[in-house]
């Protein structure tokens, strides 16, 4: 499938400020299972811009701004052409050790993947299997059904909200409201997997949702996130908690991390005593 998208972010100061180095996580992946084939950043007031990767490996820019500069609008505008090919998100083979549930990483994959094995902050273990228990008694031997029924009982369990306002809660806050949006969701489903003995990260990115025929005022679309479990033979798998589905070629993917807060696409700051606005606007076409 290829889509286009146009994500333009802008913050709006009720005075002029100066701005701190910004860290941008806006451009797509590029795998085996997604190709990038145009990519444009925009960014006004214009800053110095460094493309580099960060430690987990994602295409990180980061803006400078020179120290004399003062605005009152900053502006992001990113615009790419990607083409994904996840289209059968089951097409990958599991080394027989890892078929049934429970299964072990090997020495070399269990260093590598420590950081997606330990429980995120804000994890209370007993309340994970309070919820196991109430929720998810008698799981499938199998891996994958396993996972497949763990991230539909995920989202069953929920009620989806739509919010704005940054940050992220934890799993116990998300358990004990019984609702969130989808980083929620991702940073729940990543507790309970770690909790199991799978190794997850956060990914963030973007879906894309075709308006059903006929409606003629869809919902806008927004930024996504959805977990990845590493399973061994068929490597990061990726599953969707607020749909309840694995991820297949509607989903673009950005940026990854073992801790969830690592990847927001905007990371930066700004000097001054001024109040801000924020506005967003995202597009998402298939080509």
């Amino acid at each position: 499938m290829f889509l286009r998208l146009i994500h333009t972010t802008r913050y709006e100061y009720s005075q002029p400020v100066a701005f701190a180095p910004h860290a941008l996580y806006l451009r797509p992946r590029e795998t085996s299972r997604q190709r990038l084939h145009e990519f444009k950043l925009d960014v006004s007031p214009s800053p110095r811009r460094i493309a580099t990767n960060d430690a987990e490996d994602n295409a990180l820019d980061w803006a400078w701004f020179s120290p004399d500069l003062t605005a009152s609008q900053l502006e992001f505008r990113s615009e790419f052409m990607v083409e994904t090919l996840d289209t059968n998100p089951f097409d990958f083979f599991l080394k027989p050790t890892a078929l049934a549930f429970p299964f072990f990483y090997d020495d070399a994959e269990r260093y590598a993947l420590a950081p997606c094995l330990a429980l995120p902050r804000g994890t209370d273990e007993a309340q994970l299997r309070a919820w196991l228990d109430r929720n998810f008694p008698t799981p499938p031997r199998d891996t994958v059904a396993l996972l497949a029924e763990l991230n539909t009982t995920v989202k069953r369990s929920l009620s989806y909200v739509r919010r704005e306002a940054p940050g992220i809660q934890t799993p116990a806050e998300t358990l004990a409201f019984g609702s969130g949006t989808c980083r929620d969701y991702a940073v729940l489903l990543i507790a309970l997997c770690r909790h199991l003995g799978f190794a997850a990260r956060f990914v963030s990115g973007y879906h894309y949702d075709a308006p059903p025929p006929g409606l003629t005022n869809p919902l806008p679309p927004t930024t996504h996130a959805w977990v990845e479990v590493y399973l061994p033979g068929g490597g990061w798998r990726g599953l969707d908690p607020t749909n309840g589905i694995f991820c297949d070629d509607a989903f673009v993917a950005v940026a990854h991390s073992s801790v969830a807060e690592n990847v927001n696409p905007i990371q930066g700051g700004f000097f001054g005593a001024a109040s801000s606005a924020l506005y967003i606007s995202l597009t998402i076409d298939r080509l």
